[in-house]
Formats: structure tokens, sequence, C-alpha cells
């Protein structure tokens, strides 16, 4: 079966060459040059991937990613031409799967691309294999992403309903932060597990009757977090 792929990009020459090199993954692509139309067709199509550059015109590539991120959980791997680390840790922040630094490798990019796919295709096949899991107050239903707070729906982001399925599938199983960073997000990078930290209190925040003292996200001191197995 054949993908869909979106690039969104103002180089028209980037566009040229990541055109030529996503065919080669047996994907259909599909490609606009400015934030406002790459919104526009991740919206109204299922794309398996989308190629988003950060400095695009009209709405750059952070705030297209925080607008699809609020209805749509379709892999993004973030392109910029800057390598600051802020871009980077931003764009992970606002629900980016990956990034890549321009000048690129084509072989690299390829290789993250096909990597950031399969992927989101394992997670959709654990969805359909799991039924809802039950803590009382709180459910989680994985087949449909959607989660329950005394009866009301809690509206979490990919990541953060990510890191819930993960964590309540195995109570008591301690994860550390370099170990959620890379199932999570994909990468083993420790420099960014502040990045963990800042989605698991977003996450706390949603969920817990009292961030002070959670009940279901609970910190392991000097190793990371684990979903309460007494519950």
């Amino acid at each position: 079966m054949e993908n869909r792929i979106l690039i969104v990009e103002d180089d028209l020459e980037i566009v040229d060459l990541l055109n030529i090199h996503m065919r080669d993954l047996n994907a259909i692509v599909d490609s606009v040059h400015d934030g406002r139309s790459g919104l526009e067709k991740a919206l109204e199509t299922d794309y398996d991937l989308i190629l988003l550059d950060l400095s695009i015109p009209i709405i750059n590539g952070i705030e297209v990613c925080k607008e699809l991120r609020k209805t749509k959980d379709t892999p993004i791997i973030m392109v910029t031409a800057k390598s600051e680390e802020i871009d980077k840790v931003l764009g992970l922040e606002i629900g980016a799967d990956d990034y890549i630094t321009k000048p690129f490798s084509v072989r690299e990019l390829k290789a993250r691309a096909k990597a950031v796919m399969r992927r989101s295709e394992k997670a959709a096949a654990n969805a359909t294999n799991q039924s809802e899991m039950d803590f009382g107050d709180l459910k989680v239903n994985v087949e449909m992403r959607r989660v329950t707070l005394n009866d009301r729906k809690v509206e979490l982001s990919p990541k953060e309903f990510d890191l819930l399925v993960l964590l309540a599938s195995h109570p008591g199983r301690s994860y550390s932060r370099s170990e959620l960073l890379d199932v999570i997000w994909g990468y083993n990078f420790s420099g960014y597990e502040h990045t963990v930290n800042s989605h698991v209190n977003r996450l706390r925040a949603k969920i817990e009757p009292d961030m002070s003292h959670p009940i279901y996200i609970l910190t392991t001191w000097g190793i990371g977090y684990r979903f309460n197995e007494e519950i």
C-alpha cells in the first residue's frame, strides 16, 4: 500500500529534491509552499507523514504544528535551517515526532521518514489489539484514543496520550526519562529529557486530582516515572 506524504516547504529546489526521494519510499507526494496551504492540506487529507519546514511564509511551521496537533496525530518531521537547540526543543514540545537540520543528508532523511512512519503503523496496530483500560475514575480507550476522568472526556495531546498508554500498560514498571524519550519520540538524546518532564507535568495537570500528591503517574526517585500499580 502506498504512503501519502505532504511536503510543506518554500524552497522549490528542496521541494524538487524531496519529491524525488520521498517517491522512493513508495509514496504519493503532495507539496505546498506556505503554512496556511500546508495546514489546510493536512487537515483535509490523511497523510502518513508531513515534512514541515520551520520558516515557511504566512504561518510558520511551529504554528502549523500546534494547530494540527489539536485534532490530528499525523507523524511530523520538522525541517529547519537553524541549529539552535531552542528550535529543536520547541518543535518537539508542540508535537513534532522528529526534526532534521538543513543541510541534511537525503539518506538520513529517508531513514528518519521510514522510522517515523513505521512507529506510527506499529502504534496503530497495537491500538486495535487493546481493550479499554479501567482504573476506576480514569478510563483509557486505546483504539478510540479517548480518555475520561469521572465520565468527562480529557483532551490530551498525541504525545501525552502515548505516554499515558505506555505507562498504564505496564503498572509498576519504572521508565527512565531517556527510555520514555526513546520509546515515545523515537530517538535517544539525553539533552532533551526535560521534554519528558514537561509532558508528564501537563499530563498530570489533566488527570491528577491533586498535582502535589499524584495517584496515577508516580515519580520513581532517581529513575523516572511509573504508573501506580496499586490502582
